[in-house]
């Protein structure tokens, strides 16, 4: 159950694998309060305004399955299966490069703050310089013309 504090806790994370009996809400109107820890701002930009401002008005319950059709759930799996899910996610991310995993981060979430495309396209990151600028952005296309497993050095 990931309800008030634990939903928007867990809204601020960059992915969510759910175990098919988890349930998702905003209850703070039911009780005269605002979801004010982030919940009321993460959930549109996650799922749209009116899906959310449906939730929100509501302090509608959602299961995990409606998580996964609304969008701000990745996956859903047996609650017997969850470890064993968000550890083959987190192996999927370690098999990329730590600074490219890092830039499109920083590129993605700098980028929702802007205006349009194109000047979010436009930012001039630290991350993006960095990973640029990196061996690891050497070794990536260098690994992939050999038939290789790159071998990241975060640097």
């Amino acid at each position: 159950v990931a309800m008030g504090g634990g939903f928007e806790i867990a809204l601020a994370c960059d992915l969510i694998i759910a175990s098919d009996n988890a349930i998702f809400a905003l209850p703070e109107p039911r009780v005269g309060l605002a979801a004010l820890a982030g919940g009321l701002h993460r959930l549109p930009r996650q799922i749209g305004l009116k899906q959310a401002m449906g939730m929100i008005l509501t302090a509608r319950r959602v299961s995990a399955q409606e998580g996964l059709e609304l969008g701000f759930v990745n996956e859903v799996v047996p609650q017997a299966e969850l470890m064993d899910a968000a550890r083959r996610w987190a192996g999927q991310i370690l098999e990329c490069s730590p600074l490219s995993i890092r830039a499109s981060k920083a590129a993605v979430m700098n980028g929702l703050d802007e205006a349009n495309l194109e000047a979010a396209m436009d930012l001039k990151l630290e991350a993006v310089r960095t990973l640029f600028n990196s061996e690891d952005f050497i070794e990536g296309p260098k690994a992939f013309a050999e038939k290789r497993a790159p071998n990241w050095k975060g640097r």
